[in-house]
Formats: C-alpha cells, sequence, structure tokens
C-alpha cells in the first residue's frame, strides 16, 4: 500500500478482507504516502530533521482526514464520499483495518520510508509490525498473488 488516498486505502483493505475471510494467510505493507493510514489522529512529540517535520506536518493524521485520489474538492470528496458508504452500509477505512486486525491480517509498517519521513513506532495505530523491503520481497516472493495499491 503505497498510497495515502481513501479510495485506494478501502480498495486494498477491502481485498485484503476479502482474502482473509477466504482463509489466505493476507500482509499489507504500507509504504511511504500509504504510512498515512496507519498513523494515529493524535499528535507525538518526536525528534526530527527540518524536511521530516515539514513531512509529519503536511501528511494526514489518521484515516478521518485521507484525500480522495480523484475529486478531492478541497476536502469535500471524502465527506460525500464516507456519506454515501453510511447511507449505503458499506465499511470504512477504520471498520476495515479493525476487520483485518481481528482476522489476522499481518499489518506492516516499512522502515526505511518510516525513517524517510520521521515517523516513529508510537505514531501508528496498535497492532502494527515494522519490517523493511526485504521482508516485504520474502512474503511476495513465496504468495499466490501479489498486489501493489
Amino acid at each position: 500500500m503505497m498510497s495515502g488516498d481513501l479510495d485506494r486505502a478501502l480498495a486494498a483493505l477491502t481485498i485484503a478482507n476479502g482474502a482473509a475471510a477466504m482463509g489466505h494467510r493476507v500482509t499489507v505493507f504500507f509504504t511511504f504516502w500509504g504510512l498515512t493510514v496507519l498513523r494515529r489522529p493524535r499528535r507525538t512529540a518526536a525528534r526530527r530533521s527540518l524536511l521530516q517535520a515539514a513531512f509529519c506536518r503536511l501528511l494526514p493524521r489518521g484515516t478521518r482526514r485521507l484525500p480522495l485520489s480523484r475529486l478531492n474538492l478541497a476536502g469535500l470528496g471524502p465527506l460525500l464520499m464516507r456519506r454515501v458508504m453510511r447511507q449505503r452500509n458499506i465499511a470504512s477505512v477504520e471498520e476495515l483495518l479493525a476487520a483485518a486486525r481481528e482476522q489476522g491480517v499481518a499489518l506492516v509498517a516499512c522502515t526505511t520510508s518510516m525513517e524517510v519521513l520521521g515517523l516513529t513506532r508510537e505514531e501508528l495505530v496498535d497492532g502494527v509490525e515494522l519490517a523493511g523491503v526485504a521482508s516485504y520481497l520474502g512474503e511476495a516472493d513465496g504468495a499466490a498473488v501479489n498486489l501493489f495499491v
């Protein structure tokens, strides 16, 4: 999961939950902007470089602030999308993340991306594992299906 967009997070987590429900072992590897899906909404104190501090300030904090990849409409798009989803009884990103955890989906944050962006473990939601690209490649190498969102 490289994207931090609401619609792409919904797609990736829906597929992950579907695969887990079918009995597949599922790992979602979050890298770069995708890490914003795992960020806690509250601010935490951490030592950062000036550039890292800028990244952290500009990136959404928490799933409620994720933009849409298209038709974001200055923040109105995600509100409308969430409203329609709620009216149609479609699971939100928050519900999909919780369901993924319940089903044993491994949520893995890329340590290299975290370092570049200045994110710390404390800024991520509970239940997230930390690993590097070698771990992702090891999982992908043995997987029957590998998707890149």
